[in-house]
């Protein structure tokens, strides 16, 4: 029998990482590199997902805790939606997916890993990027590093702003 360790994952399975104060609240505090912060605009900022389900999984977070979409102010909402359709094509162009997938999942009911701090999903998909080891062994494998994502996500972000 074989075994894949993934011991990055214990904190994240095992609620090890929770604490009493909000990861989207406190990740604008740390400088970009440490908090996998892309982008920072005026109402929202680009963070990468740390337990992402592909490569360049990233999140668009409002700076405001909110805990339901009709509370986010309309200038914030159109922010979110704006960056949500520029991470479109950076994603399309450093990754060349088949489609994307976006979404928010509203209340731990419907499976908000951070219930009370909305923030919208942006992810790359291939066709088939589902497999053996994912479904059935509950198990991602990523080709390439949190790190090398958020620089190359820099990167793009960088050259679409001049």
């Amino acid at each position: 029998m074989d075994y894949l360790w993934t011991p990055w994952r214990y904190a994240y399975v095992s609620g090890a990482t929770k604490t009493d104060t909000c990861i989207f609240c406190d990740a604008p505090k740390q400088t970009d590199e440490e908090s996998r912060i892309v982008h920072r605009g005026s109402h929202c900022f680009v963070i990468l997902n740390t337990f992402p389900y592909t490569n360049g999984h990233i999140m668009i977070v409002p700076y405001a805790h909110l805990d339901e979409l009709r509370k986010l102010p309309p200038d914030a909402a159109q922010e979110m939606m704006a960056l949500t359709q520029q991470m479109e094509i950076v994603l399309r162009d450093l990754y060349r997916p088949d489609g994307l997938n976006l979404g928010m999942n509203l209340g731990k009911a419907a499976g908000a890993g951070v219930a009370g701090h909305i923030h919208m999903h942006v992810l790359p998909r291939w066709v088939a990027d589902a497999n053996f080891l994912s479904v059935v062994g509950e198990t991602r494998v990523l080709p390439e590093s949190l790190d090398v994502t958020w620089e190359r996500m820099r990167k793009a972000l960088d050259g679409a702003a001049t």
